[in-house]
This record gives C-alpha cells, sequence and structure tokens, in this order.
C-alpha cells in the first residue's frame, strides 16, 4: 500500500507537469486554431503531443507496449532487441571489473607496496568523468582494430570494476585479528588463510558491492554506446531520439534501462540468496 501511493502521487505529480511544460506549444496551436477553446482542450492537447516537452505516462506505456510486444524481437525498432545488444555489453564488462577489481584487491592486500602506490590511483580513476575518456578509449581501440563489443565492455568494466575493488578491500581485512592469530598457530599459510578464512569472510561485502558494479556496468554500456555511433543499443536509441526529437522515443528507453537494471541487480540477489542456502543460510 505505501508504494502505491507513492506511485499514484508520482503519477499525478507527472501528469500535472505534463500540462505545465506542454501548455505553452498547445496554447499557441490553439490560439492559431481559433479563439474558442477550453481548459479542458488545454489538458488533452498537452497530454497528447507527438513531440512533447515531458510526455504524459500513458504515452510512454503506449510506446513501451508498441517497442516491446508489438514488434518481433529481432527488429531494430524493438527495445527487446536494443536492450539485449547493451545487456551483452553490460554482462561482459560486469565480468571483466569483477575480474579487475578482485585481483587488485587481492594483490592490495597482500603486497604493501601495491597498498600504498595503487590505492590512492584507483580512487583517482573515479574523479575523471565517464563522458570524457569513453571517446577517447573508442578512438584508441578502433585505430588498434577493435571495434563493437570490446571498447563498449572496457568502458564499462572502467565503471564497475571500482565498487568491487573497495568492497573486496574491506571484505579481505574484515577478519578478525584472533582470528589470523589462530591461523597463524596452525601455521597455516597465506593460501590457507585467504581460501578459509579471508575469502569466506570478504562474501558479505562482495555482494553489495557487485549490485552497485551491475547498475554501474549498465550505465556504462549505454555510455559506450554513445560516442561509437552504435546502431543497437539502449544507448543508441536514446541518441537517435535526442537527433529526431523523439521524446517519447528517449523516455521509453530510459524506462526499459530501468528495468533491466533491475533485472541486473535482482539476478546478483538470487546468487546472493543461492550461496547463502548453499552454505547453510550464513554469509
Amino acid at each position: 500500500m505505501p508504494i502505491l501511493t507513492v506511485l499514484a502521487v508520482v503519477v499525478v505529480i507527472w501528469y500535472a507537469a505534463a500540462v505545465w511544460l506542454n501548455a505553452p506549444q498547445v496554447a499557441e496551436r490553439l490560439d492559431r486554431a481559433g479563439p474558442d477553446w477550453t481548459a479542458g482542450d488545454l489538458v488533452s492537447g498537452a497530454w497528447a503531443m507527438e513531440r512533447p516537452v515531458l510526455p504524459a505516462p500513458h504515452q510512454i506505456a503506449v510506446e513501451l507496449y508498441d517497442s516491446v510486444i508489438g514488434r518481433p524481437v529481432s527488429s531494430k525498432r524493438s527495445l527487446v532487441y536494443h536492450a539485449g545488444v547493451t545487456l551483452s555489453a553490460t554482462v561482459a564488462g560486469f565480468a571483466l571489473g569483477l575480474a579487475m577489481g578482485v585481483a587488485l584487491a587481492i594483490g592490495i592486500v597482500h603486497v604493501r607496496v601495491l597498498d600504498r602506490s595503487l590505492m590512492p590511483w584507483i580512487i583517482a580513476s573515479q574523479t575523471i568523468p565517464i563522458l570524457a575518456i569513453a571517446p577517447m578509449i573508442v578512438v584508441v581501440l578502433g585505430n588498434l582494430g577493435f571495434t563493437g563489443l570490446l571498447p563498449k565492455a572496457i568502458i564499462s568494466g572502467y565503471l564497475s570494476f571500482f565498487p568491487i575493488a573497495i568492497g573486496m578491500v574491506k571484505g579481505l581485512r574484515s577478519p578478525d585479528p584472533l582470528q589470523l592469530d589462530l591461523m597463524r598457530t596452525y601455521s597455516a599459510t597465506k593460501a590457507q588463510t585467504f581460501a578459509k578464512l579471508r575469502w569466506p569472510s570478504s562474501v558479505t561485502f562482495l555482494f553489495p558491492s557487485l549490485k552497485i558494479a551491475i547498475a554501474l556496468a549498465l550505465v556504462g554500456a549505454i555510455v559506450a554506446e554513445l560516442p561509437t555511433g552504435a546502431q543497437a543499443g539502449l544507448g543508441a536509441r536514446l541518441l537517435a531520439g535526442s537527433y529526431y526529437g523523439q521524446t517519447i522515443q528517449i523516455w521509453a528507453a530510459l524506462f526499459m534501462s530501468a528495468f533491466l537494471a533491475m533485472l541486473a541487480v535482482g539476478a546478483v540477489g538470487l546468487a546472493e540468496r543461492g550461496l547463502t542456502r548453499y552454505r547453510g543460510g550464513r554469509l
């Protein structure tokens, strides 16, 4: 009930904002048609514009229905097709970010030189706007002959590795000093301490980081599609809508992106639950 109440309030405010933002254009059009128009004509016109400043919720719902259900999945006008293209880059980038983040975290925890030299650079790397470096990565890799999925995966991995690396560093350092002393008492090697103590302790920190990382990977994949001039993907759909002033198409692509992010985060949550059951309810 609270969720439905908040949703209803948002929808009401949205409809009111659509009237407010679209009203000047509608009023100008009605004035040209004749002086005898009413407030109802203004409201209905604001909610039915072909290229509105802010589309009404029902316009976005119709566009989503037409582009998701009303078209074949293989059609380039289908949002499912574009979502699949973006999802492939997201998964590839997420896998790359996961591998890089875990490897960096293990190195930072076990090698003091890496901790002092590498960690500041990892933090500093996130101060660079992704929109600034994405075109450079695309151009450099394009000159080297790498196009298509790889540039998008690298940009996506660049965004997603940071929360994984930071979360894993904290997780690998989370065991109590008494537990580490106990492992030394048992003459455990570093590899045994890592496998039986540090890694299990880090899992609690890993999955929250993965949920953030998969969402960032999706953002990176969409951003990477903008400078590449891609013909497919949600980023390309957003770009095409911006070029031709198709605001309803833009909003539909945004809603599909949000839905895709929910599915991705939900998949990580299911993996977390599965691992929790496997470990006997303890994570």
